[in-house]
């Protein structure tokens, strides 16, 4: 039986920029091995299954690799994908029912907002062989729930990163987030997200990152609302701002593929 599927740009206003992610909606849940082969068929950084429920959807992600705890940009473009189609009302918000609990999406103006958990960092030791692997010198570790983040002196020095793959693999870490305030005043801070375990060696742009930078920089530049970069090949805007313990994404999306999997 085909099943349609689409592929979004998320974090962005212009196609084949972004973060691309796949979205497929079903009618009930497969098992889990047809939903691991689909993912890497698809060979995005993230797809997304989607299925119905009494009050939303249910909500899974997965990477080429494995399923992952929580992403930003597969659900933007989930939110864009569910109104676009007309499988949710445009205008209402979408409760998405995840492994992270239940996430909102609504619109706000141009912009998809997302309410996520605020993920705090604290300082930790840097696990051995970090820098070298990352091919920096960090001024700053600490690690969230999910990822370590290194914070650099400059924004040039995240921008020239050259990291190790095969060596940041063997960290036990979902990913790396690199980051450095910006020297851009249209931005607040700049990032790149590394996640060779996940099997993604430089995601785009991601939305779960910020939800640990907007903790990071509200407590060095003492606010809490920010306009941030994400300095992969692609590039990516991301709006966030901590609500209590909670932090509110927002980006735009758009559509660039609709297909069928012929599912035989």
């Amino acid at each position: 039986m085909p099943r349609p599927f689409h592929i979004v740009d998320a974090f962005t206003d212009q196609p084949f920029a972004g973060n691309p992610a796949a979205v497929y909606l079903l009618e009930e849940w497969p098992g889990d091995a047809w939903l691991s082969r689909v993912a890497r068929e698809m060979n995005q950084s993230e797809t997304a299954f989607l299925v119905r429920n009494a009050n939303g959807f249910d909500l899974r992600w997965f990477t080429p690799l494995i399923e992952v705890d929580l992403c930003g940009h597969a659900t933007l473009a989930s939110a864009h994908v569910l109104w676009s189609t007309g499988a949710a009302a445009e205008g209402a918000s979408i409760l998405f029912s995840t492994r992270s609990g239940v996430l909102t999406g609504q619109r706000a103006g141009e912009l998809i907002e997302l309410d996520f958990p605020l993920l705090p960092e604290e300082p930790t030791q840097p696990p051995r062989g970090l820098a070298e692997a990352m091919g920096v010198k960090p001024i700053y570790a600490g690690k969230s729930q999910h990822d370590l983040v290194v914070q650099v002196a400059t924004e040039a020095e995240v921008g020239a990163a050259r990291p190790n793959f095969t060596r940041l693999a063997e960290i036990a870490t979902r990913g790396v987030i690199l980051t450095a305030q910006s020297s851009d005043p249209a931005f607040d801070f700049v990032s790149r997200f590394f996640a060779p375990a996940a099997g993604i060696n430089e995601d785009p742009v991601t939305g779960s990152a910020h939800c640990c930078l907007a903790d990071f920089w509200g407590k060095r530049l003492g606010k809490d609302s920010f306009c941030a970069y994400q300095g992969s090949a692609r590039g990516g805007v991301v709006h966030v701002r901590v609500a209590g313990n909670r932090a509110i994404l927002g980006g735009q999306a758009v559509s660039v593929v609709r297909g069928e999997l012929l599912d035989r």
